[in-house]
Formats: C-alpha cells, sequence, structure tokens
C-alpha cells in the first residue's frame, strides 16, 4: 500500500466493547511496521491494530491514558508469505487474558511481550473515523497488500471461522465465504481484488483517502513471487509496489525473486526505466557484486557451483554475462533493438538447464522456449540449489526495474494486452510459452 489508505465515516452504533477482525496481509517493508487498522477521534483517543517491529499488536488510548496494549513475543517477518490476523475482543469477559484474544496462521497467541488486556467493560473501539492502511494521522502506513478483510460487530470470532488447516500440507487455509453475523458497523472489504464496496449486506463502503489501490493475482490461495525485501543491496536501493519495482542507486546492488525454483518451466517479464538493463538468473546460495568494469568480481564466497546468467544491455550490444562458464561474456551485436521502457521477457527450464531471453515478444536468435529451439544459453547448475530469477542494473547511477511475476502489472501501471497463458496462472503482456508458467506457488505445484 506505501501511502495508499482507506477511509470511512464514524458510526454512532458501534459495539465498543465486543467485536472481531480478520484480514489476510502481506507485508513488504523491511521494517515490519505498519498500521492495519485504526479508529481514531485525536491524537490521544485511537484504537489501532499494527505491526511494530514484526510484533502483532493492538492498542487503545483515551486522553493520554493507555486502556489496553497486547503485543505478541513473536515476531511476524516474512516479506513473502501471507499471515492471517485475527483479533477477537470481549472485554465483558472476568479473565483479562480472554478479553483480547489475537491469532495468527489459526494459532491463538499465548506469549506476550506486552500484555495489557483492558479493564472489564472497558470501550475499546471509538464511535470514530476508521481508517484501513494508517494510523489516522497521516503516518504509520501499512506497506504490503491485504486481502479478505473483515470487521464484525457485536460478536468475538475464533480464527476457525475464517480458515481451516489443509488436512493434506497441514497449512492454515482461507475459508472464502465464512458464516458470519456482521453487527450494524461490520463490513467485509477486498475480498475478491481491489472492491472497496463492503461486500456484506450492510452497506458500510470505505473510500480511497490516498495513494492507488492496486488489484493482484497475488492472494493467500496462490503466492506469487516478489523481490526480495530481506536480501536488498545498499545505498539508497528501495523496493516498492508490493516489492515488484527496485529503485536502485547503482549497479553493485542487486536482489533476487522470493520464490526459487527448484525444477519445471517459468515465464516472467520486467521493465526498465531506460536502456542500462540486466535480467536473468542466480542460484539462492550465489552473492555476487557485478562490477561492469571487472568481470570476475563477486563477493561473499567462491560462489561454489553456484550459477548467475545476466543479459546486459550497454545501448550498442547486449551482453551475456556467464559465470557457468568461467564468467565468459558472450556479444549479440544488434540482437534486438531496445529502448526506455521496453518490456524484456525470460523463460527458463530449470531441468533442461536452458535460458531464454526477449524483448517485446520477440526472442533472441528467433529463439522458442516451446519447442526448446535456440536457447539464449544452455547451462549446468552444479550447485543443487534452488534458481532465483535477478534484479540489477548496468549503470552506476539510480535506474528503475519493475517486475511482472504474473500479477499483471509493472508497478502501478496495468499490462496493455493480456497474451495467453495456458497455465491459466497469472497475468502477463506478451504470450506465455506452451508449457511454461507463473513464478507462484500454484506454478511451483504444476
Amino acid at each position: 500500500m506505501a501511502t495508499t489508505y482507506l477511509t470511512k465515516a464514524a458510526n454512532a452504533n458501534a459495539n465498543q466493547k465486543l467485536f472481531t477482525f480478520s484480514a489476510w496481509v502481506k507485508t513488504t517493508t523491511a521494517s515490519f511496521n505498519g498500521c492495519i487498522l485504526a479508529f481514531r477521534e485525536s491524537s490521544t483517543r485511537y484504537c489501532r491494530i499494527f505491526f511494530e517491529g514484526g510484533k502483532f499488536c493492538i492498542k487503545q488510548a483515551y486522553d493520554g491514558s493507555t486502556e489496553a496494549d497486547t503485543k505478541t513475543s513473536a515476531l511476524y517477518k516474512d516479506n513473502h508469505g501471507w499471515y492471517h490476523l485475527v483479533i477477537a475482543v470481549d472485554t465483558a469477559q472476568a479473565t483479562a487474558s480472554n478479553r483480547i484474544k489475537m491469532y495468527v496462521n489459526g494459532e491463538q497467541i499465548t506469549s506476550f511481550s506486552s500484555s495489557d488486556f483492558g479493564s472489564q467493560n472497558a470501550d475499546l473501539v471509538t464511535r470514530t473515523t476508521c481508517y484501513i492502511g494508517q494510523s489516522g494521522d497521516g503516518d504509520n502506513y501499512f506497506s504490503g497488500v491485504m486481502s479478505h478483510v473483515h470487521y464484525i460487530d457485536g460478536t468475538a470470532y475464533a480464527a476457525s471461522t475464517f480458515g481451516s488447516t489443509d488436512s493434506t500440507t497441514g497449512e492454515w487455509k482461507i475459508t472464502t465465504s465464512p458464516t458470519l453475523t456482521m453487527g450494524t458497523t461490520g463490513f467485509t472489504i477486498l475480498k475478491d481484488g481491489n472492491t472497496i464496496t463492503d461486500q456484506s449486506s450492510n452497506s458500510n463502503d470505505f473510500s480511497l483517502g490516498g495513494g492507488t489501490l492496486t488489484n493482484t493475482e497475488d492472494c493467500p490461495s496462490n503466492v506469487f513471487a516478489t523481490l526480495n525485501g530481506i536480501h536488498v543491496g545498499g545505498g539508497d536501493s528501495t523496493l516498492s509496489n508490493g516489492n515488484t519495482t527496485y529503485s536502485l542507486s547503482n549497479y553493485s546492488y542487486n536482489t533476487r525473486s522470493t520464490l526459487g525454483m527448484p525444477s519445471g518451466k517459468f515465464y516472467w517479464e520486467q521493465k526498465q526505466s531506460d536502456t542500462s538493463t540486466r535480467i536473468g538468473l542466480i542460484t539462492s546460495g550465489f552473492t555476487i557484486d557485478l562490477d561492469t568494469d571487472n568481470a570476475n568480481a563477486y563477493y561473499g564466497g567462491s560462489g561454489g557451483g553456484g550459477v548467475y546468467l545476466l543479459l546486459s544491455n550497454n545501448s550498442t550490444s547486449w551482453q551475456l554475462t556467464n559465470n557457468n562458464t568461467s564468467r565468459s561474456v558472450t556479444t549479440y551485436t544488434n540482437a534486438i533493438a531496445s529502448s526506455a521502457n521496453d518490456i524484456l521477457m525470460g523463460a527458463v527450464d530449470v531441468d533442461a538447464g536452458k535460458l531464454w531471453i526477449g524483448v517485446n515478444g520477440t526472442w533472441f536468435n528467433s529463439g522458442n522456449p516451446a519447442t526448446a529451439a535456440t536457447p539464449t544459453l544452455t547451462f549446468t547448475n552444479s550447485s543443487g540449489d534452488d534458481l532465483q530469477i535477478y534484479a540489477g542494473h548496468g549503470t552506476d547511477s539510480a535506474r528503475v526495474s519493475s517486475f511482472n511475476f504474473g500479477n499483471g502489472y509493472f508497478g502501478t501501471t496495468a499490462i496493455s494486452s493480456e497474451g495467453t497463458n495456458a497455465s491459466g496462472i497469472g497475468k502477463f503482456e506478451y504470450d506465455v510459452p506452451a508449457g511454461y508458467t507463473a513464478l507462484s506457488t500454484k506454478g511451483l505445484n504444476e
């Protein structure tokens, strides 16, 4: 969400002692801070549900006095996976720990670094403006993605109302249409896509308070690759747009996809701000410092049997840097013309060790991933590590890379026309080669 947030007017009929909040969230910030839900009357009167350094928290304050302040001991710092968060409040309970119950991925939290559950019969919700994605004072924005956001007025539900444990995998999975008694001020938003119209029967609709609300294919039942927020280079390098856009300060900084590819055939697209671009692969255990003046430069160890395969455009020709064969450099002079904002395509057959690169719908050297004809490069990954998609650029100045791993966007710009995709997983600008799919949890299990 970055600076995106939603808002809804106050409702004087809200039950202040009994309610449930449930949401699936995927945080993308490296600080693991951000407000998910807030009711705010003033700087001293509010109720907030938020992350603080990875801890899941709820806090209520009234005129400077803290009414409740509960924080988990556990830290939730996975930038790739979705968390299902539930807070059930019933302040009429005699036992303090029963007044606020917190759940993460179906498990009730019992260990807290702060355990002020509020006094009996305390009012923990202010009947004021509701905010989603920030604290209500223009600060503490939530950076990430949300889905299936429910607020229930007048009932305290357990997490089992909104999800269940998969009998085969043991994973916590979403219940997409839970049976709920919503209450007067209850709402359901962001259920299917980015609609902020209340999808319960209450018509408690939200408005976009600021920023841009972008739809995404990434969801709790199919997690798509993003760029790794933990493995970001230094300097002024930043990730945004759900960790699909990488703003880099110079060529020494790089990152990679969150998901690795142990086997299979995968396709992706990326757009960069000018012709100084790189597209390629790197093994999960390999760390590189690519220096355009020294093709042998690397750090973090020798890389063992690792691989990096990077095609770089230096405006006059494309150069393939391949450490798989003693860091050789192959030049493709005028292979494909390139200009700023062109869309690069990548297709990899992990098992066969073949990589194809293309630009704007045309594969290098008339290659064809669907028939395995004329790969841009054939390689051997002797490391045994998973392959990951690389993100970086080739000059010592600021550049921006926007990746489409199947969400149908480059940053906040939607694809202009959707190509064919037999796998049915993800949305891309160009045709996905037959037999290939998006790098997502469903794609990995095809």
